[in-house]
């Protein structure tokens, strides 16, 4: 019987360098927000030239990047699958300190090669389509480094970043399709809607509102394939932590629709209104919005911590959703520069304000773990009454 591969595959012995390298995805993500705020036209000091230019890569390789391929390489249980978030945050943090030479492109390239050869060896333990679609998403990140390296402007192969995320998370709801019995049908379904945003990536490289416009077609579909089919549209009803995943899943398929119309309705990579609202529907809306789903699955499966389900953590997911919607609705859509502004500082805030509970609830479970252990070892107080 072929060995499952799971995103919560429990870690055999997790190596030392763990927490270094979820360390430095840390640290290229608050340069990616940083840069962010730069990008948002803050008068905030840039350290460096060209950093805001930096936001997009640093955010989605240098920090999204080499978390998936950690938690890839700890579920693998494999020394050499940790080279490919090495690679990736050495690269990250190369381009957040500006390295010359195009150093920093190339480690992250690098560390995407060897998700690539991660979910190779994944696909061969356990050949399934949801291990054939993790792979290809895994594959657009190198494609999208490669034209990185090779000059191309950021904007220029956002469809590439976009579907290696897509993707990547599309592939592992797919894979918990199964607890609701999804046919083959509708696998064939997701299949064809995968194959669309493959064929519009395709063409975006030739022909470019043709092929965001496909990318968009594809976006939509795999929206509605999760919203119909996820699991989540059950355990919506279950109280506590199985209601709280399915409220982040739900409200980020919702986005990734949304950023389908906004792709086939913008139709160009340019900046502009148009482009931020189609990039962060996806990137916050769908993406960061799954992050605050699996946390609590990914974070005891990559560091062996729990992270206990409080209903606190609906204060950043509510934040986040709301000040999307200032930024898109009231921003981007309306023309109001202040509203853009405030909804875009907002959405740093949500990310940060949902990685500070999340590491206190990690550390408050911790103590209470160890508060039993440390009362056994106390001796009894003798007592003090006279005899």
């Amino acid at each position: 019987m072929p060995r499952t591969v799971t995103l919560a595959a429990p870690a055999r012995r997790r190596p030392r360098w763990v927490p270094p390298l979820m360390a430095a995805a840390v640290v290229c993500l608050l340069v990616g927000l940083w840069a962010g705020l730069l990008h948002l036209g803050l008068a905030l000091p840039a350290g460096r030239d060209g950093i805001a230019a930096t936001h997009g890569p640093l955010m989605v390789l240098g920090f999204l990047g080499t978390f998936i391929a950690l938690e890839r390489a700890v579920a693998l249980g494999t020394t050499w699958a940790y080279l490919a978030p090495a690679a990736t945050a050495a690269g990250g943090i190369a381009v957040a300190a500006g390295a010359p030479g195009g150093s920093g492109p190339a480690l992250v390239t690098a560390g995407g090669l060897g998700l690539v050869a991660i979910f190779v060896v994944i696909h061969r333990i356990q050949p399934a389509l949801h291990n054939t679609v993790l792979a290809a998403g895994a594959a657009c990140w190198p494609v999208a480094g490669a034209l990185w390296l090779g000059g191309w402007d950021v904007p220029r192969f956002v469809p590439w970043l976009a579907a290696f995320l897509v993707l990547t998370i599309a592939g592992e709801r797919l894979e918990l399709s199964r607890l609701v019995g999804a046919t083959s049908t509708a696998r064939r379904l997701f299949a064809a809607a995968a194959g669309v945003l493959a064929v519009g990536l395709l063409v975006s490289l030739v022909a470019e509102p043709a092929g965001v416009r496909i990318v968009g077609v594809g976006l939509v579909a795999v929206a509605c394939w999760l919203g119909y089919h996820d699991i989540a549209r059950r355990t919506v009803r279950i109280a506590g932590l199985p209601r709280y995943i399915a409220v982040a899943l739900l409200t980020g398929y919702g986005w990734l629709a949304v950023a389908g119309v906004l792709w086939i309705a913008v139709g160009r990579l340019t900046g502009g209104a148009g482009y931020d609202a189609m990039l962060h529907a996806i990137f916050l809306g769908f993406v960061i919005s799954m992050i605050f789903a699996h946390a609590p699955v990914i974070v005891p499966a990559v560091l062996g911590r729990s992270l206990p389900y409080r209903p606190v953590l609906y204060v950043p997911l509510v934040l986040l959703h709301a000040t999307l919607v200032l930024r898109i609705v009231g921003g981007d859509l309306a023309g109001n520069h202040t509203a853009w502004q405030w909804g875009g500082s907002l959405n740093e805030v949500a990310l940060l304000l949902f990685l500070v509970l999340a590491a206190s609830l990690v550390v408050q479970a911790r103590h209470d773990r160890a508060a039993p252990r440390r009362r056994r070892t106390i001796p009894p107080i003798a007592s003090a009454r006279p005899r």
